[in-house]
């Protein structure tokens, strides 16, 4: 295992406390459970779905700057310097 710290409002200790008590579990149990609940509801995506993520939204927008993806680092030095 790895040690970590986390802060947790005073009411969010004082219900894990709670639980954790009403349940016989020690309160890292009850968290490590919360985080596997939160990582099994947003299962990383894959590489491969990131980037049919990525090229699906290839051409979906336009810009009024017809030069805009041949001159963008020349577009972006030009608005940080404004």
């Amino acid at each position: 295992m790895v040690r970590t710290q986390i802060l947790l409002t005073e009411e969010q200790a004082a219900r894990l406390r709670e639980l954790a008590i009403s349940e016989g579990k020690s309160m890292a149990e009850l968290v490590r459970q919360g985080v596997d609940y939160i990582l099994q509801a947003r299962p990383l995506a894959t590489r491969e779905e990131r980037q049919q993520w990525a090229l699906s939204v290839v051409g979906q927008f336009s810009a009024d700057t017809p030069d805009l993806a041949r001159d963008h680092d020349r577009y972006l030095a030009e608005a940080y310097a404004s």
